[in-house]
């Protein structure tokens, strides 16, 4: 298994190469040079499984055994994944008129961001514990990845983990989760901007390789190619429980007797930074007969792409009740167009280069057919996502949080197929986002966890807003960078010093 980067300037870069990277040095995103298929025939002998085992099998068609043999990665997938609240780490919620609900959100941080990142985390350990080295993370988050890198990350003597946060954009709950890690690994930074505003710094830092190579410097985004591998388990797992696989005609009948054709399930997503939509698709490739919805706020770059081939940024991040998903650059889309035009690097180099530099880029017609005939979209305003909730509760006495609620108005505001099952992703609590469920005149009690939080300390550091605010951030961060590796080389402590 060797991966290449999207932008075709990169190939035959293993595993461990790839998960100790961000973006690939030619700035593209790196991908499997080919994905492996999954056969009519496996997927039915995994029928069954539980969600641990289908993560396993899995990220063991990415990870050749000779870099972490098959107990091993067993044994880390079990250890990642051991600490969720409910037994099998998910939860499928079914509810009425054939609304089911993939709940994604029982880790530390209430959000999907655990589940990949625990087993990101462990896999990197593992290297770093192995090979006595060390690393630096570089993060920046919308919301959620930030507390869950952290919290997947701290106090592991061979990481140290920078997250940047949009101050004022996020909920408490999600600023609480990255703030009040006092760990000596742990550095956070509160920006005086949006989340998009974070990824321009954080593109040129991951484009200075002599930065990188020096430094050991990583992400732990969704660029990061382990992170989207452990979401396809996601759609897997979505399937082989909702689909209705097994009880098609044909299966389980005379010996000889041919199988009936594969079942499709329908996958509503809601989508940011398209992370999950991309692993959706990649598991689509792999042989999954998925019918993928993605569903956006207000931030509807994705929706207008597929609509009208309009993949423009607007003048600004809309701050909506969804603020994980208020994202106008998904930059995961890089691995679909990837995908939609047949692994054509330069293509797709020519195309996000010309998106980086004017935040404009028109699709031509056939690439915009293209990817409506994989990838249905919605986009959900405000009001759309209370009524949502109001609805959810009064119909099944069922919470749904706002990112949530995005997917779920899809159920109520559309027809659907009585032939075709669904499946709707929920990617966070709704403990979580106490000022939304309040707005929909809704009421919950947070678990003793989240009310915790209020009475810890916290820490971090803020990035004020300049007349040259990019690069006033990138020289920061890079200065932590250099600091922060320079400490721990001499055996020192990171804090309470500033570099």
């Amino acid at each position: 298994m060797w991966y290449c980067s999207t932008r075709g300037g990169v190939q035959n870069r293993d595993f461990r190469e790839v998960l100790f990277s961000g973006f690939a040095p030619d700035g593209g995103m790196f991908m499997p040079e080919t994905l492996p298929a999954v056969s009519p025939e496996t997927l039915r002998s995994w029928k069954g499984l539980r969600y641990q085992r289908l993560v396993l099998e899995v990220a063991a068609l990415f990870i050749p055994e000779e870099l972490i043999p098959r107990d091993d990665l067993e044994a880390l997938v079990a250890e990642a994944l051991s600490g969720f609240s409910v037994p099998d780490s998910v939860r499928i919620a079914r509810l009425k008129d054939g609304l089911s609900v993939l709940e994604l959100f029982h880790g530390e941080t209430l959000a999907f961001k655990d589940l990949a990142m625990s087993c990101t985390v462990h896999f990197l350990n593992y290297f770093l514990r192995r090979d006595g080295s060390r690393a630096v993370v570089l993060v920046g988050t919308s919301g959620d990845t930030g507390g869950s890198a952290v919290r997947s990350a701290r106090s592991l003597p061979g990481l140290d983990v920078l997250v940047v946060f949009p101050r004022g954009r996020i909920t408490a709950v999600q600023e609480k989760h990255m703030t009040s890690c006092l760990e000596d690994n742990v550095h956070v930074f509160a920006a005086d901007g949006s989340s998009d505003d974070i990824d321009q710094p954080l593109r040129r830092l991951f484009a200075d390789q002599n930065l990188v190579r020096t430094h050991s410097l990583m992400s732990l985004n969704s660029v990061n190619w382990s992170r989207v591998m452990i979401q396809v388990a996601h759609f897997f797992y979505a399937y082989l429980e909702l689909s209705g696989l097994g009880a098609e005609p044909g299966l389980g009948a005379e010996p000889g007797l041919e199988p009936g054709p594969l079942p499709e399930l329908e996958v509503v997503v809601p989508t940011g930074g398209a992370g999950n939509i991309a692993a959706a698709f990649i598991a689509v490739r792999m042989g999954l007969p998925l019918k993928l919805v993605a569903m956006v706020n207000a931030n509807d770059i994705v929706h207008r792409t597929v609509t009208s081939g309009d993949f423009s940024m607007a003048p600004s991040v809309t701050q909506t009740l969804a603020p994980a998903i208020d994202i106008q650059d998904p930059y995961n889309m890089e691995r679909v167009f990837w995908l939609l035009l047949d692994r054509d690097g330069a293509a797709v180099k020519t195309m996000m280069e010309e998106f980086q530099r004017s935040h404009r880029l028109r699709l031509p017609e056939n690439q915009r057919r293209l990817l409506a005939e994989v990838l249905v979209t919605g986009a959900v305003s405000d009001p759309g996502i209370l009524e949502t909730m109001r609805r959810c509760w009064e119909q099944n006495r069922y919470l749904l949080c706002p990112h949530t609620a995005v997917a779920v108005w899809h159920h109520y505001n559309r027809t659907h197929s009585a032939a075709r099952n669904r499946c709707y992703v929920a990617t966070a609590s709704p403990a979580k986002f106490q000022a939304a469920v309040e707005k929909a005149g809704l009421t919950f009690d947070p678990p003793e966890a989240v009310l915790a939080l209020d009475q810890l300390p916290t820490r971090y550091q803020n990035l004020e807003r300049s007349a040259d605010w990019c690069k006033d951030w990138e020289e920061q961060l890079r200065d932590w960078i250099q600091f922060v590796s320079r400490t721990r080389k001499n055996g020192g402590v990171c804090y309470p010093d500033n570099p």
